[in-house]
């Protein structure tokens, strides 16, 4: 009897050392991206899938999320893992300023930076807008509130000499706002996404579009307030009827995640993301430009030591 009753508690013991091996070995990696028809969602989906496949015990999962500012938030809180965010907003976070001024989020640590995000701004060609001067007196949808779109509008309006009391500002997400501009309820509306965008493309197959650019002067006087922008340009012929290439200004693009993700675990993520590139350039034309040796660009945040062990490996 004494022998069954041994068998048996060694039996439970061997059951329970298995079951915790098994949790042990299991890694949840939640991926805050943004809205659906943005850049970051299918990006986000493909990390996901990658992660899955290729690192053992790995359970990936990417979320639609309000985006740059609430990612943060989520990251802070221990919802997510890992965040797509401008670099803009990562630094907000880090030093405690704009959006998160008294807010301020000492733990956030770069993880790489993946792609310039060209602030677009867009509307309809019988709107009759061509210059930012002509946004004044309209409807503008600025992003949705406390996003960073809706910081890149309010600098970018800020530099041309507009602010929100000369216009009517509707706070909508990218889906929103493409929805209200098909319906003519919106005059024109702020984008920050890599390009082509969904959103724009979804106007832009039912009505002719026009991209409003941001000029040298106004550009100037934007990167000498806030130096995480640069100049850059839209292609001609990115959006249907878009002939001719568009001036602009952009932010990057990047992944964070927080100083408590140990180093391993980043180290794994950050090379089987760089190891399968052709399933992020199958998931947006973006991920083509998703490269190791531009993966600190524009980086104004401390690297997570995961990370910077992966990109001082590149060097040698």
């Amino acid at each position: 009897m004494n022998k069954k009753v041994v068998a048996l508690v060694l039996c439970v013991f061997m059951f329970a050392a298995l079951a915790t091996g098994c949790g042990e070995s299991k890694k949840f990696v939640n991926i805050a991206t943004g809205g659906t028809t943005g850049t970051y969602f299918p990006l986000g989906g493909a990390l996901a899938d990658i992660w899955n496949k290729n690192i053992k015990g790995m359970n990936a999962t990417a979320q639609s999320t309000g985006a740059s500012v609430a990612n943060v938030n989520l990251l802070r809180d221990g919802k997510v893992e890992v965040i797509f965010v401008q670099n803009d907003i990562a630094y907000y976070a880090a030093n405690g300023t704009e959006s998160f001024k008294d807010k301020k989020y000492e733990e956030i640590r770069g993880f790489a930076t993946l792609y310039p995000e060209n602030i677009q701004i867009v509307t309809r060609a019988d709107k009759g807008i061509n210059t930012l001067a002509d946004l004044k007196g309209k409807k503008i949808a600025v992003g949705a509130a406390g996003s960073g779109t809706e910081a890149n509008a309010r600098q970018i309006l800020e530099a041309a000499g507009i602010t929100y009391n000369d216009i009517t500002v509707q706070y909508l997400s990218f889906g929103e706002a493409a929805n209200n501009l098909k319906d003519g309820n919106i005059d024109a509306a702020f984008v920050t996404a890599g390009y082509p965008t969904a959103a724009i493309s979804d106007i832009a197959a039912q009505h002719k579009i026009v991209l409003i650019p941001v000029d040298d002067a106004t550009a100037d006087k934007l990167i000498q307030k806030y130096p995480f922008y640069a100049k850059d340009t839209i292609p001609a012929n990115t959006y249907k009827d878009q002939t001719t290439e568009v001036k602009g200004v952009a932010v990057m693009a990047m992944l964070a995640v927080s100083s408590k993700m140990d180093e391993k675990t980043a180290y794994s993520l950050i090379k089987t993301m760089y190891e399968n590139q052709e399933r992020l350039k199958a998931a947006h034309a973006k991920g083509a430009l998703i490269k190791p040796e531009t993966g600190k660009k524009g980086m104004g945040i401390k690297l997570h030591p995961g990370a910077e062990k992966f990109f001082n490996e590149q060097k040698k």
